[in-house]
């Protein structure tokens, strides 16, 4: 199978990060390609990375639908757990960590034009989204494991990414217990293999 990816997509470390985790990273070969490529349009109609080619010939995207593709494959314990509480907690610790880059990637954006009420109004409400998710993530730091669940793997790319592209804005301070998490888990092979680029 091959996935289309960007060395800096916190969601392409993400599907990355779950193909450690589940030992088949070896199965994935890595098709670097920019979303203005006319190669990935054909691909996916959307022209985003992560894309995954199965070695069937179907075609996945975006990241959840990838990684739990992924969690299909080989005989290692599941991110994705079955139904029952713990499977709603992966998924929402998912969903939250999405949330964080969500609201990261564009403002990243947003930053490098011109600066209109609007556009400050903007960059603010996304910092407010991230401002809440961290503090939700703190109280329920003592609850995150070695990166055993997709909302766990999540959640480190996420923290990660806001290192990568907001250093001038730490959050390890305010977080103190998120902050002694992840210095643990950012040394496990699918998140220190996959540090980002560029």
């Amino acid at each position: 199978m091959k996935i289309a990816f960007s060395p800096a997509s916190p969601y392409v470390r993400k599907c990355t990060a779950c193909a450690i985790a589940r030992g088949i990273d070896s199965q994935v070969e890595r098709w670097k390609v920019g979303t203005t490529d006319p190669a990935l349009l054909e691909f996916n109609p959307l022209s985003k990375v992560p894309t995954l080619i199965t070695g069937d010939g179907m075609v996945l995207y975006d990241s959840p639908v990838i990684c739990e593709y992924l969690d299909s494959i080989g005989d290692a314990p599941k991110l994705f757990p079955h139904a029952g509480p713990a499977r709603w907690k992966a998924l929402q610790q998912m969903a939250l960590g999405d949330g964080i880059l969500d609201a990261t990637q564009p403002r990243r954006r947003e930053l490098t034009l011109p600066q209109d009420d609007g556009r400050k109004g903007y960059i603010a409400t996304q910092q407010a989204k991230v401002k809440n998710a961290l503090a939700v993530l703190e109280k329920e730091a003592g609850t995150l494991g070695a990166l055993t669940t997709i909302g766990e793997i999540t959640i480190g790319c996420a923290l990660g990414y806001l290192d990568f592209r907001y250093a001038n804005e730490p959050w390890r301070d305010d977080h103190p217990k998120l902050a002694a998490w992840y210095e643990r888990v950012a040394k496990l092979p699918p998140l220190a293999n996959t540090m980002p680029v560029g």
